[in-house]
């Protein structure tokens, strides 16, 4: 049902909110300046994404899950821990979470094809192009 994986998705984006928030918060190394500062522009993109899929969820005649215990109890993406983190190490991470993410838009984009919910799949569609431009920058990144 795309309420349900709508949720999921809401889920994820709010752990994954905070994950990016946390390594914003603790990211050490030589390139900490560059790393901080693109930390926070993905963090407030992930905050705009979740605005907009509470919202449709609420546009679709939905119920947006609104609290932790809730993201927390059906996420896909593990917490950050509260501790110093290299750059490498994060950029690991959210990888392996923007796959997730991207798992996640592709799920609701066919559940709403088949549905014909186009303006839910139409939202995914913006999803899915951001999510395959950050996973193609990050392996990049970690090619070096």
């Amino acid at each position: 049902m795309i309420t349900e994986d709508l949720n999921l998705f809401l889920s994820n984006l709010n752990v994954f909110y905070r994950k990016l928030q946390n390594y914003h918060w603790n990211i050490k190394g030589e390139d900490f300046f560059n790393v901080h500062a693109k930390l926070e522009e993905l963090y407030d993109d992930i905050n705009e994404q979740i605005d907009e899929v509470a919202e449709h969820i609420l546009i679709i005649d939905g119920q947006p899950l609104g609290t932790m215990s809730d993201y927390l109890e059906i996420t896909q993406i593990k917490e950050a821990q509260n501790e110093k983190i290299c750059s490498k190490k994060i950029f690991e991470t959210i990888l392996k979470d923007y796959c997730i993410l991207s798992e996640n838009a592709t799920k609701v984009k066919e559940d709403a094809d088949n549905e014909k919910k186009y303006a839910t799949s139409a939202l995914m569609d913006e999803y899915l192009s951001d999510y395959g431009k950050k996973i193609w920058m990050i392996r990049q990144y970690l090619m070096q």
